[in-house]
């Protein structure tokens, strides 16, 4: 496309001429084995943080980009902000977001290749209660009777990290947390509060999905200049 051509990849190639290797480096931990396509990447993914990129979108207008990204991505655009008053654009704005861990623990990440370590917008509501009961890490004891007297821990427990994104009363969720680590809140039951939460958000969604029509999809996909 020309504007493509001309928009997009002007100013990847501006970006390149304002960041030598020495940077990069610097930022990446780039060395002597490093793909020289890995060394170009970050020009491309800064590139659509200006508007001057999308003049079918934004004419010539220079507006202040917000990008919400997890923090493996900061990166890229810290060294986008760099190089920025070079361009004589806008410094684009960051809102970390943080990660929903993947179901087999706090500390790892959803992938969309493995089909037991997210749960999908398109489960039912079986294979949502299924998914969290059988994959679903948990922080509770090995028995009952121990659980009972020491209680489970939260730092690791995966369903009440979920619950911190999806439980919309932080009283309620404070509660959790208390009888969980007390003792008095099971795995089991932790579970089942999750798995009741889940299943009405999906729910939802998909209903809202099942509303888009062909025509409503167009509107949205087509391109047409943005009043702001």
């Amino acid at each position: 496309k020309q504007w493509y051509q001309r928009r997009v990849r002007g100013n990847m190639n501006r970006i390149q001429k304002c960041i030598n290797f020495n940077q990069a480096q610097k930022c990446f931990g780039f060395d002597e084995t490093s793909y020289i396509g890995k060394i170009a990447f970050p020009a491309i993914q800064a590139a659509p943080s200006f508007s001057t990129s999308f003049p079918h979108l934004f004419g010539d207008k220079k507006i202040i980009c917000c990008v919400p990204c997890a923090i493996d991505q900061d990166p890229y655009f810290r060294i986008t902000r760099d190089v920025a008053p070079r361009l004589h654009l806008p410094k684009p704005v960051l809102l970390h977001s943080t990660f929903l861990p993947a179901l087999q623990g706090a500390q790892t990440k959803m992938s969309s290749s493995d089909g037991v370590s997210t749960i999908e917008m398109c489960d039912t509501p079986k294979k949502i209660k299924t998914k969290i009961n059988k994959h679903a890490f948990s922080g509770g004891k090995t028995s009952v009777e121990e659980h009972r007297e020491h209680g489970g821990d939260t730092s690791v427990d995966v369903s009440y990290h979920y619950l911190r994104f999806f439980e919309p009363s932080d009283e309620r969720l404070a509660q959790i947390k208390e009888q969980y680590e007390s003792g008095v809140l099971l795995t089991g039951e932790l579970k089942k509060l999750l798995i009741d939460n889940i299943t009405e958000y999906v729910k939802e969604f998909q209903e809202r999905r099942a509303m888009v029509t062909p025509d409503v999809l167009e509107k949205f996909m087509s391109r047409h200049p943005m009043d702001l």
